[in-house]
């Protein structure tokens, strides 16, 4: 099995590394149908634990900068995979009558164990000569990535800026440039945004105190690529097979915090939504294998194959508690949100004005 690991350099050499492998292609050898909903059942958590981090870490305190004050943070959000997630049942995923069938009763999502699960492949082909004709091909969907992960958590790196604006308002951008990834065409990139705007005003006397309220709605994409690459050998044989993740993150939440000289307290309540779509481009063809009633030799059936093109959504409430310590313009700060995904984020600001 092969698996494509990515190095992700950033500014001041902060780095993370995400995993992503290949093999689960292998599940095209089922009908459309069947093929979509088994790697359906095998991303999903990751998609949606990725869809979590992109929304988490916008923001470490209530109060905006002065304008054209600005500040840069450097930031690590961990999505942790519930036990639940870790693994998926194989026939609630696939239905009844499906074309591919374990004898396994449950297997690893992309977000569990490393521990691969062997399926069987029974289809209707027609048979050169024989007309109509049960066929069958086994294949292996590979295991998961959390067995190489420090904790069970899917991670998304964030390095931020934020520029204050006039009427107490802070724009906040993040950017991640096209990168290549491994050596088979793979790349990733990622852009976000977001707006803050103060309003501890609204309630009278209170910007008098400590407490600072704002508003904050913010939106990230990611888009990630990994070659397939070809082979021609095995039940799948594949020509120049790509995979390519398109995601979406949107969060729009309430905050607060205390702000003292040297320790401040924050949190917020929102609400989260995200999207992603998989697509996979490339030649697929699948050799399956009839054996003729009575015995004899197996005869190998070819067959083009179809992938899938799905759709990932996530969406909820969320609840965040964290806490900021500032030794002048150096901030150090780490929150933990309560979510489908709880999340933790954690990282370094240098701020000013």
């Amino acid at each position: 099995m092969k698996k494509i690991t990515l190095l992700a350099a950033t500014f001041f050499a902060f780095s993370t590394s995400m995993k992503a492998q290949d093999g689960f292609e292998q599940a095209l050898l089922g009908t459309t149908q069947d093929a979509g909903k088994l790697v359906q059942g095998y991303f999903n958590p990751g998609i949606e634990g990725l869809i979590n981090s992109m929304n988490n870490g916008w923001y470490h305190t209530a109060k905006v900068h002065k304008k054209f004050g600005f500040d840069l943070s450097i930031a690590l959000n961990g999505a942790f995979i519930p036990s639940s997630k870790e693994t998926f049942n194989i026939q609630e995923t696939l239905g009844p009558n499906s074309s591919i069938t374990s004898n396994s009763t449950i297997a690893s999502t992309f977000a569990g164990p490393d521990t691969p699960t062997t399926f069987t492949v029974t289809r209707q082909l027609n048979v050169p000569g024989a007309g109509t004709q049960t066929v069958t091909a086994n294949f292996e969907l590979p295991g998961g990535i959390t067995d190489d992960l420090p904790i069970k958590a899917v991670p998304a790196p964030a390095v931020q800026l934020t520029l204050g604006l006039p009427f107490k308002m802070e724009v906040m951008g993040r950017f991640f440039p096209e990168t290549k990834i491994g050596d088979d065409g793979g790349k990733i990139s990622m852009y976000g945004i977001g707006l803050k705007k103060e309003i501890t005003s609204w309630f009278g006397p209170l910007d008098k105190t400590p407490l600072h309220v704002s508003l904050l709605a913010a939106y990230t994409s990611l888009d990630l690529s990994y070659g397939l690459g070809s082979t021609t050998s095995g039940a799948l044989q594949v020509q120049d097979g790509a995979a390519e993740f398109g995601l979406s993150a949107f969060t729009i939440q309430a905050i607060a915090s205390l702000n003292f000289p040297i320790i401040n307290f924050y949190g917020g309540v929102g609400f989260n939504t995200g999207s992603a779509d998989l697509k996979m481009t490339g030649n697929y063809t699948g050799t399956y294998q009839y054996t003729p009633a009575g015995g004899g030799t197996s005869i190998p059936v070819t067959e083009n194959l179809s992938p899938p093109s799905l759709s990932f959504n996530s969406s909820g409430l969320k609840a965040t508690i964290g806490t900021r310590l500032s030794l002048g313009f150096f901030k150090i700060f780490a929150d933990y949100s309560l979510q489908e995904y709880n999340t933790v984020n954690a990282g370094i600001a240098f701020s000013f004005r």
